[in-house]
This record gives structure tokens, C-alpha cells and sequence, in this order.
């Protein structure tokens, strides 16, 4: 799971929260954190990939990679404030600012053939720190192994990944007991939200917050289970949807194993189809070779028991 706390996905930055940091608020008492920053331009299109490199004492290292949108002459939405396609594609010396609720993040250095480095200083939001607490999250307690032991390191993740005081609320508001940090940052990079909470609720599932770190990692979600039940099958278990979408039980292959005389099958009984790489073709060899068209019969004869 560490490493899933660094693949980091696409997010929107509100410019409403740029006027909280106008400012340039910074935690008091503290000097604040800097780090490298490279970046490469889409010649297709107005996204900029930017990638966060931190490190500390005595072996620490954060990185993060983000893709993001950039002003261009027919839309003048960015993702980062100070910063145009056009600039980053010109070249030249660029300052530019990443701006979320947990902190801000200023940027300078340089664009050459659509590619960019410099380094970066970022700046903590202290009242978010508060705001998180009153929600149950303190990021002053270390969230475990694996994640930064200092808090201001934690909110410097946090703002990498949009982690907002809405999400903490959704969260809660779920019915969710006893969260820490590194859960927040989870639901943050999955986007386990209350919407996606009440959509898988919906199949039936009462689902933890692993759960649904699992079904977004597996694409799992209400549409699935609603197509499953279409086929004409029960799910039993949330389980039962995961190793459906592992082992690639789509209608189509559903349909044609029925089709060539497999009709009375269970989940279980497609799984295990799957996992012994049984098809049509397969199973045509076998009818023409006598073997009784049933899923117990057709593994073993893919497994090579019970032939003379």
C-alpha cells in the first residue's frame, strides 16, 4: 500500500481556495520545506505532468506525480496558478504555485522543449491542521510505518494529494469509526468519497474502508453488481465481485459458455473456467471427444487427470 500512497491521480485545484493563501500563510515558528520539482508539457494537449521530490533527514524521501491542467487561449482554467501552456512550450524562467487546502506549494526554475525543473517551497495552512482535528484526524499523531513521522511532512502529503476537509467529513458522516491519517490519505488517492459510499451500499455490501480501497483498485463498483444480476446470478459476497473482475467474467464470455451447453453455472463454476484458461474451443474438443459437459469434468481433462 506505500507504494500506492505515491501514484497519485488527477485532481482539481478550487481557485477559491487561492484567496486563503493569498497571503502566504506558513505554520509559525517554522522554517518551510522545500524540495525539486520536474515537469513535461503534452505538445497534444494542455496537460502538464509535474512530479514532487522531497527528501529528509536521515533517509526520507516523498515523491509524487500528478497530472494537471494548464490555461490555454480557449480555456482559462489551470490546475496552477502563474502558469499557461503557452509559457511552459516558450521556455525561459517560470514561478508558478500549486494551491490546495492543505498548504500551498510555490514552484520556480525553468521550461526548455516543453520540459521544466526547479525547486519548490511549500507552505503549510495552519487552520487546516485545526479543522482536521475536529474531525478526528490530528495530523501532530504519526499515522504508522511507512509515513512521515513529522506532521508538517504529513500535511505537505496531504496537499499533494487534495485531502480536504470536505473529504474528512464525508468520511465520517459514512459511519467510518476510529480513522487515522493514512486513512484519509487513502480515500484521498482512491477517491473513496460519500458518493461512492452510498453507490456500493446500494448492491447490499456493508463495506469497511479496505473494502472500498479494494473495489476501486479492482474496479468494482454498483454498475458491476447490477450487471451480474442481469446475468441471472446471486452475489453472495463482495469477494465474489473482486474475483469477477480478476478473473474477467464479462457477459460475453458468460454467454458463451452457455451457448455451448455449460447453462447450470454458478460463479464459482466461471472462476474456476477462467483460472484453467477453458473456452469455446476448448470445450468443443471435448464434447467431440466424449467428455460430459460439466465443470468438474472439463478441469480435469485440462489438468491431464483421469486420461487413459
Amino acid at each position: 500500500m506505500a507504494k500506492k500512497l505515491h501514484v497519485l491521480r488527477t485532481l482539481l485545484v478550487s481557485l477559491a481556495v487561492a484567496a486563503i493563501f493569498s497571503g502566504g500563510h506558513e505554520i509559525s515558528g517554522q522554517q518551510p520545506l522545500t524540495g525539486r520539482w520536474t515537469a513535461s508539457v503534452s505538445d497534444e494537449t494542455d496537460k502538464i505532468n509535474l512530479y514532487l521530490e522531497r527528501r529528509s533527514e536521515p533517509d526520507g524521501r516523498y515523491q509524487s506525480g500528478e497530472a494537471l491542467s494548464l490555461a490555454a487561449p480557449q480555456r482559462g482554467i489551470s490546475d496552477l496558478l502563474g502558469l499557461t501552456a503557452d509559457q511552459a512550450r516558450a521556455g525561459g524562467f517560470v514561478r508558478f504555485s500549486l494551491v490546495r487546502e492543505a498548504g500551498r506549494i510555490d514552484c520556480e526554475g525553468s521550461f526548455q522543449n516543453g520540459k521544466g525543473s526547479g525547486t519548490f517551497i511549500f507552505r503549510g495552512n495552519p487552520s487546516f491542521l485545526a479543522n482536521m482535528k475536529t474531525r478526528g484526524f490530528d495530523f501532530e499523531k504519526h499515522a504508522g510505518a511507512n509515513h512521515p513521522t513529522d506532521p508538517e511532512e504529513r500535511q505537505f502529503v496531504a496537499t499533494t494529494l487534495n485531502v480536504t476537509t470536505l473529504l474528512a467529513h464525508d468520511l465520517v458522516a459514512s459511519g467510518f469509526t476510529n480513522l487515522d491519517v493514512n486513512d484519509l490519505f487513502k480515500a484521498a488517492i482512491f477517491k473513496v468519497d460519500s458518493k461512492f459510499v452510498r453507490e456500493m451500499k446500494a448492491t447490499g455490501f456493508n463495506l469497511g474502508l479496505e473494502d472500498l480501497v479494494k473495489a476501486r483498485i479492482f474496479k468494482v463498483d454498483a454498475a458491476l453488481a447490477a450487471k451480474i444480476r442481469d446475468m441471472g446470478f446471486s452475489i453472495r459476497s463482495f469477494e465474489s465481485l473482486v474475483q469477477l473482475q480478476i478473473f474477467k467474467i464479462t457477459p460475453e464470455f458468460v454467454t458463451d459458455m452457455r451457448n455451448e451447453g455449460l447453462s447450470d453455472l454458478s460463479l464459482e463454476n466461471l472462476v474456476q473456467l477462467r483460472i484453467f484458461n477453458i473456452d469455446r474451443d476448448f470445450i468443443r474438443q471435448s464434447r467431440a471427444d466424449d467428455v460430459p459437459l460439466e465443470v468438474e469434468r472439463l478441469v480435469q481433462r485440462r489438468i491431464g487427470v483421469g486420461r487413459n
